[in-house]
């Protein structure tokens, strides 16, 4: 039987560690939201029908869940929410009327975590990283994501100071064509977002980096344009012409498909997949010093120390802040 909770009941204990029990289960038709659910919502109606339920009925007083995106696992829906300044993964069936708080996977063996099993991993170190006299550096992300955002800092901070390694470095988007429109993990506006720097990177690659520096503050994109002096004219032809953006685009998402990404970010150096995380985290002088080890000869402009603090995640004025992930979390 599937167990009812009350909001005295639940700490915030039981929602960190899960329900890792038979009654793992919630009938979100039960209780203060009975009313009757359409079969067939979409990740986004399923999703916030989970997150109200959580907040209406799990939570204590004075706390609250957030969402922060929804995609699709083995037939249901898996969506990520914050709590305080937590973030979890939880799982809601396509009609939004049973929530698991958590997920147990069936084929993992007992008493091991795919969290881990990465921390048991050996973390990759300069000797493992692929040479070559010009190394290339990719980031995928999604211009939406906190990480993501986190990742376009942390390289933004790198060529403010070591300009010379603009050319080694390409941030390229996530995301699929359905049609004659691009798409994105989280939404349209993000999609067209994705689309507009693309279009940047493109044909205005002088002003893409002024952009971004502006953009990951506060996503102000009208005033960021202004700001990094970009011909508007000329990237609204780009981002409505498909022989232009469209095609950009497409190149981005075929390079998505042949290293298989699914997280914003992941990075890949000399075409091989590379981490941050043995390098210090998601840090200016970490990414630097992964992109110098990809060098055959490394270069003089190496040797510039940067800063190791941990940059933000989201939209940030300042480049670090106390909620700023070193680690290496990922929007999927």
């Amino acid at each position: 039987m599937v167990e009812k909770f009350t909001k005295n009941l639940i700490p915030i204990a039981i929602i960190i560690a899960g329900l890792i029990i038979a009654g793992a289960l919630v009938y979100i038709n039960q209780g203060k939201v009975r009313e009757e659910v359409p079969e067939g919502l979409s990740p986004q109606q399923a999703a916030e029908k989970a997150i109200d339920y959580i907040n209406q009925n799990l939570l204590e007083q004075g706390m609250s869940a957030s969402l922060v995106n929804v995609g699709e696992e083995n037939g249901v829906y898996k969506f990520r929410l914050k709590i305080q300044d937590q973030e979890y993964d939880s799982y809601v069936t396509k009609d939004a009327k049973i929530l698991f708080v958590e997920g147990i996977d069936l084929e993992e063996k007992p008493g091991t975590s795919e969290e881990e099993e990465s921390s048991q991993e050996k973390k990759m170190t300069c000797e493992d990283i692929k040479k070559t006299d010009n190394p290339y550096l990719e980031a995928f992300v999604v211009s939406k994501c906190p990480y993501g955002l986190q990742m376009q800092r942390v390289l933004n901070e790198v060529i403010k100071n070591i300009p010379s390694l603009a050319s080694n470095i390409k941030v390229e988007y996530i995301g699929s064509v359905e049609g004659d429109k691009i798409t994105s993990m989280h939404g349209d506006p993000e999609a067209q977002e994705n689309l507009r720097q693309i279009c940047l990177r493109e044909e205005q690659s002088a002003k893409y980096w002024n952009y971004i520096d502006c953009h990951i503050k506060k996503g102000d994109v009208e005033s960021c344009l202004v700001t990094a002096g970009v011909n508007t004219g000329e990237l609204g032809v780009c981002m409505n012409d498909s022989s232009r953006g469209l095609k950009y685009a497409k190149e981005d998402f075929s390079s998505q498909e042949k290293y298989k990404v699914t997280g914003s970010p992941t990075l890949f150096l000399n075409g091989e997949g590379v981490s941050e995380s043995g390098f210090g985290g998601r840090t200016a002088e970490a990414l630097k010093t992964l992109l110098c080890c990809g060098f055959e000869t490394e270069s003089d402009s190496c040797a510039q120390k940067l800063t190791e603090d941990s940059a933000a995640s989201g939209f940030s004025e300042t480049y670090s802040q106390s909620s700023g992930s070193s680690g290496d979390s990922s929007c999927e």
